[in-house]
């Protein structure tokens, strides 16, 4: 299997920011990391290791991007500088990375995919820019930030505004009214996977329910007990990407 690793400086973010690359060819996918995990965590806990087959087949080459969460989501910064840094990282994403991937491989699909906290990364920004990703599959993930739940406090202290709004899917997802950008989201193949016991279940539920009330078909899969740890992220990328 292909392994590369590329580092540059970010203009969006004002850091070197680091890639992984693992294949040769096939569909792009770039698979943002778990809450404040990085670019090499997916390869350590042989997440990468259970999409080989399908990597060395060319099927899929997999873009394992760094996050910068402990700058924003879970940063001491106050509440709107964490939304705004992490817009930066939704920036670095679609002026830095994809245009990377681009040079990399002329294929016009592109995956979003993660788990956990990543899972929200890949949702949040495949929802809003349907015109850039063909597929969209979130693990074990929280599609409201701001909802506390147990063990997993509001991430912006009770604080609100347009920014936060429109990246978070809980929250935007049910306003969406613009015909082109429905009917790019009904072409999308979406699939979101939570387990039974996840405390993340309802969260999932109420985008799901979103996502039925605009007529966006989705896969919507619940497996059993918490399922959110490696051992299981290992098994459902061999199922869904």
């Amino acid at each position: 299997m292909e392994r590369a690793y590329h580092k540059w400086f970010s203009p969006s973010l004002g850091k070197y920011m680091e890639i992984l690359v693992f294949g040769h060819g096939g569909t792009p996918v770039i698979f943002f990391p778990t809450r404040s995990a990085h670019f090499y965590d997916f390869e350590n806990w042989r997440v990468i290791d259970a999409m080989k087959d399908k990597i060395e087949d060319g099927h899929i080459q997999v873009y394992c991007v760094d996050s910068v969460d402990s700058e924003s989501f879970y940063s001491d910064a106050p509440p709107p500088l964490r939304i705004a840094r992490h817009i930066q990282y939704e920036k670095y994403i679609l002026e830095e990375v994809i245009p990377f991937i681009r040079i990399q491989n002329k294929k016009r699909e592109l995956i979003a995919a993660g788990c956990s906290l990543g899972g929200y990364h890949a949702v949040n920004i495949a929802f809003k820019h349907p015109q850039l990703f063909t597929k969209v599959v979130g693990m074990s993930a929280r599609y409201d930030l701001t909802q506390p739940l147990p063990f997993f406090a509001d991430l912006f202290d009770g604080y609100f505004d347009e920014n936060i709004y429109y990246n978070m899917p809980n929250h935007f997802v049910p306003g969406i009214s613009d015909p082109e950008l429905l009917a790019l989201l009904r072409e999308q193949e979406i699939t979101l996977v939570i387990g039974r016991e996840d405390t993340f279940l309802d969260n999932n539920r109420h985008l799901s329910d979103s996502l039925n009330q605009i007529s966006v078909p989705h896969a919507f899969h619940i497996w059993e007990e918490e399922a959110h740890r490696p051992r299981y992220w290992r098994e459902m990328v061999k199922i869904y990407l």
